[in-house]
Order: structure tokens, then sequence, then C-alpha cells
């Protein structure tokens, strides 16, 4: 059987109006610090957002999105962010934001292969939003 380890993750969401709470889930970043992984999934639905804000510049959110996963990564690609250690990241990532890209508040959970738990995560939250 496999060791199972803790990681904690956070919805990735967009908020196109912040006064009106409406939001759009776009990605799930996850971090296993037991492993040292640190990785983000993050796809953008632009037809739901525009359903939300029809005005909204699809193109602007989708290059604020796809900083996640290089974040995640570190190194020179994710400017002095990358720098950091990744718990570092991690946390400058899910800091609490009044801005049009937020994330839920931080939770837990086990599993084998952290890589797999994004996969499932994603799935849950993203992917299939509102298909049940």
């Amino acid at each position: 059987m496999h060791d199972r380890h803790v990681f904690d993750y956070a919805v990735v969401r967009v908020v196109p109006r912040v006064e009106r709470g409406e939001l759009l889930n776009a990605g799930v970043i996850l971090f296993c610090p037991t492993l040292g992984f640190l990785d983000a999934r993050v796809e953008l639905d632009c037809a739901r957002l525009r359903a939300l804000a029809p005005a909204i510049d699809t193109d602007f959110v989708e290059s604020h999105l796809s900083a996640i996963p290089k974040i995640c990564a570190g190194g020179s690609g994710a400017g002095d962010i990358g720098d950091l250690p990744q718990r570092a990241r991690f946390h400058w990532l899910v800091a609490p934001r009044s801005t049009i890209i937020q994330t839920s508040e931080v939770h837990s959970g086990l599993h084998h292969d952290p890589r797999q738990a994004l996969d499932c995560l994603f799935e849950r939250f993203v992917a299939h939003v509102g298909s049940d």
C-alpha cells in the first residue's frame, strides 16, 4: 500500500465583479511539502465567464491565470516570486485578495500521489462544475 501524504489546496476563482460576489472556478493549486510538490492546473471557461461579465477581457484574465503554474514551478520565469521557497510561493498564491483572481480558503487532504490528487480536485471543482 502506498503511503498517503498530507497536502493543502485552494480553488482558483475568477470574480469578474467583486462587488457582486459572483465567481467562476478556474483552477486548483496544490502543495505537498513532504514531497516537495507545488503545482496548479488552470483552465478558463471563457463562455461561462462572459455570461457573468459580457464585457470582460478574457485574454487579460487568461494571461494572469497562466502566471499561477509558473509561480508554482518557480525560477526566473516566475519573476521575483519565483525565487521564494515553495512554501512562501504557495502562501503568496493563496493570500486573500479583492481582485478579479482570488482563491478559496485553504483545505487539506491525504493522497498517495499529489499529481493525481491535483487532477481529481481539478475535475471535481473546475472541469465538471455544473454537470451534476
